[in-house]
C-alpha cells in the first residue's frame, strides 16, 4: 500500500468528529482534569491539609513544682524525643527528596509529552502541505490525461482510415 493510500485510508477510518474538532481549532483539554491533584490528599489551595502539630507534654499554664521522679522521667522523655526528632528530621529530609525526584520525573514526562504534541503538529503540517501540493498537480494530470485521450482518438481514427484504404484496394 502506498504512502498516499495509507494516509487517505487512515483519514477515512479516523473519528470524524474529533478530526473536525481539530481542524476547526477545537480541543479536548479539560481544565479540571489538567489541574486535578495527583493524589486526593495532596496539599493545594483547595486542600490545605491538617493543621495538627506534635505535642509530647501538655502546656503548663500555671507555674508549679516538680518532684525528683517527675523531673527524672521528663529528662528521660526529653532525651528520647530529642533522638526521635533527629530521626524525624532525617526521615522528612528523605521524604522531601522523594517529592523532588517525583516532581523531576513528572516534569520530564510532561516535557516529553509536549515534544510528542509538537512533533505531531509538525507532521500534520507536513501532511497538509503535501496534500495542498498534490491538489496543485491535479490540473496538470488532467491535462496529460486529456492529451492521451486525444492521441488515442487520433491513432484510432488513423487506423480506421488505413483499414478503409486497404479494403478499397482489395
Amino acid at each position: 500500500m502506498g504512502i498516499l493510500a495509507r494516509i487517505t485510508s487512515a483519514a477515512k477510518s479516523s473519528n470524524k468528529s474529533n478530526e473536525s474538532s481539530l481542524s476547526t481549532g477545537g480541543h479536548g483539554i479539560d481544565k479540571n482534569r489538567v489541574l486535578s491533584p495527583t493524589d486526593p490528599t495532596v496539599i493545594n489551595p483547595v486542600n490545605a491539609g491538617s493543621w495538627e502539630t506534635v505535642r509530647t507534654a501538655p502546656v503548663n499554664h500555671t507555674p508549679r513544682y516538680f518532684n525528683k521522679a517527675e523531673a527524672d522521667a521528663l529528662k528521660q522523655v526529653a532525651s528520647q524525643k530529642r533522638e526521635e526528632a533527629r530521626q524525624a528530621k532525617r526521615a522528612y529530609k528523605s521524604l522531601k527528596k522523594l517529592e523532588e525526584s517525583d516532581a523531576q520525573v513528572h516534569t520530564a514526562h510532561r516535557n516529553y509529552i509536549k515534544e510528542v504534541a509538537d512533533s505531531e503538529l509538525t507532521k500534520k503540517r507536513a501532511d497538509a502541505s503535501t496534500a495542498r501540493h498534490l491538489h496543485t498537480l491535479r490540473p496538470e494530470y488532467a491535462r496529460l490525461g486529456f492529451g492521451l485521450d486525444r492521441a488515442e482518438n487520433k491513432a484510432q481514427q488513423r487506423i480506421e482510415e488505413l483499414k478503409a484504404k486497404i479494403k478499397e484496394k482489395y
